[in-house]
């Protein structure tokens, strides 16, 4: 099975393709997608749509597990994350991909196990549970990658609750 991790913005995109077999999860593809300042906001958005129309038709997914958005402070920048964001969901929507939502504390306490973890323990934890030659660097998609295994781990936590 495969679940495809997002976390969204709107210059820089982390994407984690996680396969994940029984137990066994493996890395299956990473990227980063990055916008230009210099475009349009719709401008970026195309790119963004581009991107990850392009990425979809690499493979077959099971989930998308997607960075669910809140900010405090910056509305204007929630607001061009959030349209990305919006991007983003319509192209995993139009290929009929589940799509779940999962916060950062969400994401921190399933993988550390509490809400207060830092973006090196979540590079750490990636690169333990995928037996990775190396931390990821790049935090946007070390992010992406966290999120596709968090909801690999919630999945199954899930069924078996269900029996």
């Amino acid at each position: 099975m495969l679940t495809i991790g997002v976390d969204p913005g709107l210059e820089r995109i982390g994407i984690g393709i996680v396969e994940h077999n029984g137990p066994t999860l493996r890395l299956k593809f990473d990227k980063l997608i990055k916008t230009s300042s210099k475009l349009t906001t719709p401008e970026r958005l195309l790119v963004i749509s581009e991107e990850m129309s392009q990425i979809l038709s690499l493979y077959k997914f099971d989930f998308a597990s997607v960075e669910k958005l809140f900010f405090a402070r910056n509305v204007t920048n929630a607001l061009l994350v959030s349209e990305a964001r919006g991007v983003i969901l319509l192209e995993l929507q139009k290929r009929g991909i589940p799509i779940f939502e999962y916060t950062p504390l969400q994401v921190k306490q399933a993988l550390i196990g509490y809400g207060k973890g830092t973006k090196e323990q979540i590079q750490s934890l990636v690169k333990i549970i995928l037996n990775l030659d190396k931390a990821q660097e790049q935090d946007d998609v070390a992010d992406a990658i966290a999120l596709a295994i968090t909801h690999i781990n919630t999945n199954k936590t899930m069924q078996k609750l269900r029996g």
